[in-house]
């Protein structure tokens, strides 16, 4: 991916333009941490990058956005500009494209995604980005009251770095996200989710937690901070009551209803198990402390996992019953179901023939 990054640039070069990877590629490369997506600023317009790369797709011409699969990795390629006004606290409505780097650096959100790499692999910074990433603290480029009023989203956006880096927030930047979080109620649910859903997801969540309390955003964002860290997201998430709230995908919205469900009930009795399951069965475990080997021991020993273990045929039950195929197999195979669950019955054809012929 770098070489072919490099290799872009060279190209964007070779056409008289400059062009840089920027953002969260150079930052994660500097401190060996891996990275998947490749950002790179140019000075060249929409349609000159257009011109060079037939395939590539403006995704929006009024941001100077662009994207190109180039040797099977996908790129954003944006243009250098200016930002000069933002509407809703969200998004610039009028921007300037401009022909250099340090004017476009200067509109970034925080100093940590200023650093940029050049077509020979060395790093251009200018705005202190490995000071600050060696210090382990994010500052906002410029003003910090003006940069989050500016996007709110760069509040969430700030949390999500320092949990999943590690950092620390700059006393000014926490500040102005204290002094802005009211701002928070335009953001969009989705965009709120997507990085609370980082935040999460990272192995250092909680750090992330105690920070969204420090900055008393609790109550804008409707979750709260007291609750168990769970492995998937989805046990956070279902300990907090957002599921009218926040969107959810239907198999994230059943797995949370899942969860929540049984957070009362035993998860070790077997038709817990059964019915719902070792994933959903484990995080309710981490929930609640209990161990996760005993969880799945239990589950391991369960004598079926499906109707389809059961060890006879639809046409088995037909004979024995002597009846003809019809909706009362399903009820049979309930009951064989609830009887084998709860080691009334053994899952073997001789003794499930056996009880199904006192049944007549």
């Amino acid at each position: 991916m770098y070489n072919t990054a490099l290799e872009l640039l060279n190209k964007l070069n070779e056409c008289n333009f400059k062009a840089y990877i920027v953002g969260g590629f150079p930052r994660d490369l500097y401190i060996n941490k891996l990275s998947t997506d490749v950002d790179i600023c140019t000075n060249a317009t929409p349609k000159e990058i257009k011109e060079i790369f037939k395939d590539s797709k403006i995704n929006s011409e009024q941001y100077g956005s662009v994207s190109l699969i180039y040797n099977n990795v996908r790129f954003e390629i944006t243009t250098f500009r200016k930002e000069k006004k933002y509407e809703n606290n969200r998004y610039p409505v009028k921007i300037k494209y401009i022909d250099n780097l340090i004017d476009d650096l200067l509109r970034r959100d925080f100093t940590i995604n200023t650093l940029c790499i050049d077509n020979e692999g060395e790093y251009i910074d200018l705005l202190n980005a490995k000071k600050d990433i060696d210090n382990k603290i994010i500052k906002c480029v410029g003003d910090a009251n003006k940069k989050i009023k500016e996007d709110i989203l760069r509040s969430l956006r700030a949390i999500r770095f320092a949990t999943i880096l590690d950092f620390k927030l700059d006393d000014k930047l926490k500040k102005a996200i204290k002094k802005n979080k009211n701002l928070l109620k335009k953001l969009s649910y989705h965009r709120k989710k997507e990085e609370l859903e980082k935040i999460f997801s990272s192995p250092n969540c909680q750090y992330g937690l105690e920070l969204i309390k420090e900055l008393e955003l609790e109550n804008i964002l409707n979750i709260k901070t007291d609750i168990v860290i769970t492995t998937s997201s989805l046990g956070i998430w279902a300990q907090l009551d957002v599921l009218d709230i926040y969107p959810f995908t239907k198999n994230e919205r059943e797995t949370i209803k899942d969860i929540k469900q049984i957070l009362n009930e035993n998860i070790l009795d077997n038709n817990i198990l059964y019915k719902y399951g070792l994933y959903v069965c484990t995080l309710v475990g981490e929930i609640k402390n209990i161990d996760r080997v005993e969880i799945v021991k239990k589950y391991n020993d369960l004598p079926i996992f499906s109707i389809k273990d059961i060890n006879i045929k639809a046409n088995q039950i037909c004979e024995i019953l002597n009846k003809e195929k019809g909706p009362f197999i399903r009820e049979v195979y309930k009951d064989l179901e609830d009887k084998i669950l709860n080691n009334k019955l053994n899952n073997n054809y001789e003794d499930i023939k056996k009880y199904l012929e006192h049944q007549i």
